[in-house]
């Protein structure tokens, strides 16, 4: 199973027009959950995710996030900083390819995170799964969430919350056939 757990704007984005994700801290979150990251980080094996992404995450001023493997996708990156050796690491090729070789490895279910991975998930209709947070701020631009696909795709809504009153989460798996 591939799945993305994702904030984004009233508008679509989950990036401002800077590459920031500043915006998210312009609301007050819920103090006592964590809006089912938990949950969902407790279903899934390891995370797929960009160099952008991955370099927006290490640059984070907090200790490192994540207690799963990530797998970083870049053609350009041979090895990540020495800091985060043990923590991530560098894939490239095609995505089914990259897929088939972390299922080998024991890794089924992937979190897919950052803008332009997600998309080309979704481009290859590789998405089984989506949590969508929808900030209620409007961007007026930046890095969408969503971007072109050759077909359409379905999805069912199979839960939502809203949060607060104010913060809508809307959780959609994917039909096919």
């Amino acid at each position: 199973m591939n799945a993305v757990f994702i904030a984004c704007s009233l508008d679509g984005y989950i990036a401002d027009k800077n590459g920031s994700v500043g915006w998210l801290d312009s609301i007050e979150y819920p103090k006592d959950y964590d809006m089912g990251y938990g949950d969902f980080m407790s279903r899934m094996d390891a995370l797929v995710m960009g160099r952008k992404s991955f370099e927006t995450v290490c640059g984070f001023d907090v200790e490192w996030p994540y207690d799963k493997p990530v797998f970083v996708l870049s053609n350009t990156m041979v090895s990540v900083p020495e800091e985060f050796a043990d923590e991530a690491y560098p894939v490239k090729g095609a995505i089914q390819d990259i897929l088939d070789r972390l299922h080998k490895k024991g890794f089924k279910n992937l979190y897919i995170d950052g803008g332009k991975t997600i998309q080309s998930f979704l481009k290859e209709d590789l998405i089984d799964e989506m949590t969508i947070t929808t900030i209620p701020i409007l961007l007026g631009g930046g890095m969408p969430l969503f971007g072109q696909l050759d077909k359409l795709q379905m999805f069912e809504c199979v839960n939502h919350k809203t949060y607060e009153d104010r913060i809508p989460q809307m959780k959609y798996v994917r039909k096919r056939g």
